[in-house]
């Protein structure tokens, strides 16, 4: 392909697809958050010159990119898909295509509940066939997928923090996932670290700020004028900074360290943006926050 871009640098493009309703946009955005360039339904033969483009850029090269493909693709766009991506292989550009699949009783109770029209209902179709033909147009893409993803069983937050752990990371890299909770919901399961934080002074007990989220600078002006706050993120700061490396150097691939408080609003969003800051700072590239109570 005479329009495959050479390569200026390394970079890595995840092609997202899958079918209509199976949450290919929420993992589109979920990636846009940790700092993915991403294009939704861009036409495969558009797919080379986007990568050259966005290399090419005059603040240099975009490590992470991201593409949905879907069946709205103009007719004979999945055909070229394959050769596509062939081509971007051979010009030295690393890719991953991910595709999400969701059985056929889920995706009817998803759009009943939604009321959303299924792109291909627009022929007279019913629901049913709709997506019967669909999953016979993307059958090919999802052959030659290097990632199958199941989302039957997953709710919007739990594809989220899927896609952070799992796609979010680059080879050799150490994803850190920064999140807050409420205990009276329960402690996530898949958190490493667990860090109480009802200790600290609430914001929720001055009328003013209780409306707010840890978020907004009114609560985090109040938490920083705090002693203890101040000593606490010291603390915990000091922890991380010295076992965060340690658990990288171990191959590790991902980390979630939560923050809990009573309503997970203020104190415990306060603490995973204040940290996820820190750890930006101090250099590690992929890192993201996800507020459970707030989603």
């Amino acid at each position: 392909m005479t329009d495959t871009p050479a390569p200026q640098g390394k970079s890595r493009l995840i092609v997202v697809s899958g079918l209509s309703g199976s949450g290919k946009s929420v993992a589109l955005r979920t990636l846009e958050d940790i700092d993915y360039y991403c294009v939704d339904n861009l036409p495969s033969a558009l797919m080379p010159a986007f990568v050259r483009a966005v290399s090419e850029d005059a603040a240099g090269l975009h490590p992470k990119l991201a593409v949905g493909v879907d069946v709205r693709s103009r007719p004979g766009d999945l055909e070229r898909l394959p050769g596509v991506l062939a081509g971007l292989a051979e010009a030295g550009i690393d890719h991953e295509l991910v595709f999400l699949d969701t059985r056929d009783e889920v995706l009817i109770k998803r759009y009943s509940e939604t009321r959303r029209r299924h792109p291909l209902s627009g022929d007279g179709l019913g629901l049913a066939d709709a997506i019967a033909l669909e999953r016979k147009r993307m059958r090919p893409i999802a052959a030659i997928a290097d990632r199958t993803i199941d989302t039957s069983e997953l709710n919007v937050h739990q594809l989220r923090r899927l896609v952070i752990a799992e796609l979010g990371m680059t080879a050799h890299s150490l994803t850190l996932l920064f999140e807050s909770f409420a205990y009276r919901r329960g402690v996530p399961a898949d958190a490493d670290f667990v860090f109480d934080a009802r200790c600290l002074p609430n914001p929720h007990w001055d009328a003013r700020l209780r409306p707010l989220s840890g978020r907004d600078q009114g609560v985090r002006e109040y938490l920083d004028a705090q002693p203890e706050v101040g000593e606490y993120v010291a603390q915990v700061t000091a922890f991380l900074d010295t076992w965060m490396p340690r658990i990288q150097a171990d191959t590790r691939s991902y980390i979630t360290v939560a923050f809990g408080c009573t309503g997970g609003k203020h104190r415990s969003v306060y603490l995973a943006e204040t940290l996820a800051a820190h750890a930006r700072d101090k250099g590690w590239r992929e890192v993201a926050t996800y507020h459970r109570e707030l989603e």
